[in-house]
């Protein structure tokens, strides 16, 4: 065992016992963590039983007896969709949303007392540190999938890619109507669109596709709150390595001034500047790398 995953395992162990989650009573209200889980989020608005099965990873059979386990406290009603009858919905009951209090009265106690003992400067360190490991833990959990340009979550991260630009671009930015000649470019065989999920929802993603005969990549984007955490650079990693698929040996982008992240995150990944191959209006600067085969970055 390596000392990092001995860390990890240790501090795994120690927090599970100290919140109580090996406890048959979580919190004392009668109900083991996972149930009070799936009450908790339930009653934050994940909407039906694929959400949180989607949400929380759980096998569809355990999260069945367990959502019926709450059904016969009187704590959760279901009800097929009326848009898709295949789907539930889930919501609390009366009874329910009072656990739910309960549940989030006691939690803040739990964490009030757990910190009570450390110093203002310890507990400033705690947060900090637990800050990063939730956010890195998440980031090993995320998963990368080539998705349909159409698909909700492509559209989900071209969306947010626009906003973002149009947010940061002095006199914003106007992509024009959608156009589905560039979805067609964006899907084999000239191209691939790789989208990076955690608990289901989009967090990062781009494009690649042929560009007279040289591999460009598109619509690069990593939600705000992940920054930090390499998901920019492992989306790119992929990205390459679908350009590789398609048979490129090397690849391009263009990008904007104000996208200083970006733009060093594209030297850091080996990328050279070139002179303008495009009419890109909004495009400043350009890059251009060569895959070659035996990289491992």
């Amino acid at each position: 065992m390596d000392a990092q995953t001995s860390v990890l395992r240790r501090f795994n162990r120690s927090y599970t016992q100290r919140i109580g989650a090996l406890d048959d009573s979580f919190l004392g209200l009668g109900m083991p963590l996972t149930s009070l889980r799936l009450l908790y989020e339930i009653g934050a608005g994940v909407p039906s039983v694929q959400d949180l099965r989607t949400l929380l990873g759980l096998d569809s059979g355990f999260l069945s007896r367990t959502i019926r386990g709450l059904e016969r406290r009187g704590y959760v009603a279901l009800r097929p969709d009326p848009e898709d009858r295949r789907r539930r919905l889930i919501e609390l009951t009366p009874e329910g949303r009072d656990v739910w209090n309960e549940v989030e009265q006691r939690s803040e106690l739990r964490a009030h007392d757990l910190l009570a003992p450390l110093t203002a400067r310890q507990r400033a360190r705690l947060t900090e540190a637990l800050a990063t490991a939730d956010l890195l833990v998440r980031a090993a959990t995320v998963e990368l999938h080539v998705v349909d340009p159409a698909s909700p979550l492509a559209r989900d991260v071209v969306r947010r890619y626009v906003a973002e630009l149009d947010r940061r671009f002095e006199g914003g930015f106007d992509p024009g109507p959608p156009d589905p000649a560039e979805d067609a470019l964006l899907r084999a065989p000239s191209g691939a669109f790789v989208v990076a999920t955690s608990d289901g929802a989009a967090v990062a993603g781009g494009g690649v596709r042929e560009d007279d005969g040289v591999a460009e990549i598109k619509r690069m984007w990593a939600h705000p709150e992940w920054r930090g955490a390499g998901l920019g650079a492992r989306v790119l990693r992929r990205l390459e390595d679908e350009a590789r698929a398609l048979g490129h040996d090397s690849v391009r982008l263009d990008t904007q001034e104000s996208l200083t992240e970006a733009i060093a995150l594209y030297e850091r990944a080996g990328y050279t500047a070139v002179e303008r191959y495009n009419d890109n209006p909004y495009a400043t600067h350009f890059f251009q790398k060569r895959l070659d085969a035996g990289d491992d970055r």
